[in-house]
């Protein structure tokens, strides 16, 4: 069975790192043959492209191709160029499954799929691309766009139940369409991870120091500025508390003029952009993470955190409930509420138990349900079933 996978973009950030996962589990299946298209890896986020080529280096130049057209804003000439050129790759290619990924190569992916005559097409809904977190007129484009791709689609994965709810809700797909495939990561290197003092010394950060870690793309609606606030209001009764930012980001500059409007110079730390691999030593030296983002299905730092045995404090966004479970892997905000985010890391920060005991509850949570081998077996029993439904032989 031949499968054709097909992203935005690979720049550093848990869709890709899932795709990415995915892929490389796939093509250890028997009876598969598994190809990824992509778009150049523009941003600030970094690119994971060295990663794609390493999973395939034992295979055909084409089995990993960049078209340079797929670009993520709207870009009517470019958006055209990338629909033909997806049309006459997979026609080429002739894959029984094409997957997408993430908005724009969803909706293209898709429609170039149908045109090109493709058995099955799948997509992976890694976050919403409508929802109250944008304007009237956007909502409008992006749910008609994701309703006409749903026509030509066979079956959605979500990475959180709140995105099947929200497409649902959206007048998109039907129920029997949506499988919820939990992000998996490489557990070990989180349930390894310890307080190694050297790091926080690198950084600057004593043994003493009350470290609030996130990590995220410094990015809007990721909530840098909302968790500031919140610290800023900690502070006074916890001196040695501590910010850790991991990651970079267009607005990076935006929340550094916060920091010193609020006189917090000193005691927030950027490391900047990290690679992948490096993530789990870093939630090491964290007490909590804190991830008051605006939109995400899922965020992979959440269970991230969970695996080191650190509680987390998130807003209630789209999935993140599914994971921060109230009072026993961490706590949920209401959105915007930086009041309540502060009363909920001052409460950690005065209580070690409390820590220990979500932190152990969430670890156990996130082994039983997000590791790398789960999710994709649990994609590849759905290409069999719709592949019998077909009459393509795995």
């Amino acid at each position: 069975m031949r499968v054709t996978h097909i992203i935005t973009r690979l720049v550093v950030g848990g869709a890709q790192e899932n795709t990415l996962a995915t892929i490389r589990g796939l093509l250890r299946k028997p009876g598969l043959e598994v190809k990824l298209v992509s778009g150049p890896a523009i941003g600030p986020e970094g690119s994971l492209e060295g990663i794609a080529r390493d999973i395939f280096s034992d295979a055909s130049a084409r089995d990993f191709t960049i078209i340079p057209e797929l670009v993520r804003p709207i870009h009517p000439l470019k958006d055209f160029i990338t629909l033909r050129k997806l049309e006459s790759l997979l026609r080429e290619q002739k894959p029984d499954i094409v997957h997408t990924h993430s908005g724009k190569a969803g909706i293209l992916g898709r429609l170039a799929a149908k045109r090109a005559g493709v058995p099955i097409i799948i997509h992976h809904i890694h976050g919403p691309s409508f929802g109250p977190f944008q304007g009237a007129l956007a909502n409008f484009v992006f749910t008609a766009a994701e309703k006409f791709a749903a026509r030509v689609t066979d079956h959605f994965f979500c990475s959180a139940d709140a995105m099947t709810n929200l497409y649902l809700a959206a007048g998109i797909g039907r129920p029997e369409m949506f499988t919820r495939v939990f992000s998996g990561f490489e557990l070990n290197p989180f349930l390894a991870a310890t307080n190694d003092l050297g790091l926080r010394q690198q950084l600057g950060l004593g043994a003493h120091h009350f470290v609030i870690g996130k990590i995220a793309r410094i990015f809007k609606l990721k909530g840098h500025a909302d968790l500031v606030a919140a610290f800023a209001k900690i502070l006074p009764q916890v001196p040695d508390a501590r910010l850790l930012f991991v990651g970079d980001g267009a607005l990076q500059g935006k929340v550094k003029n916060q920091i010193h409007a609020l006189g917090l110079d000193g005691k927030v730390v950027f490391t900047g952009l990290v690679p992948p691999g490096e993530v789990a030593r870093l939630v090491g030296i964290m007490d909590c993470v804190a991830h008051l983002s605006y939109r995400e299905a899922l965020s992979r730092a959440l269970p991230q955190a969970l695996a080191a045995g650190k509680p987390v404090v998130a807003y209630d966004f789209d999935g993140a409930a599914e994971i921060c479970r109230e009072n026993e892997t961490g706590f949920l905000i209401r959105t915007g509420d930086t009041d309540a985010a502060a009363r909920r890391l001052l409460q950690l920060a005065r209580d070690n138990a409390l820590r220990g005991r979500l932190g152990a509850c969430g670890r156990q949570f996130v082994r039983e349900n997000f590791s790398v081998e789960k999710m994709v077996d649990a994609q590849y029993d759905v290409y069999q079933q719709l592949a019998a439904r077909r009459g393509i032989r795995v």
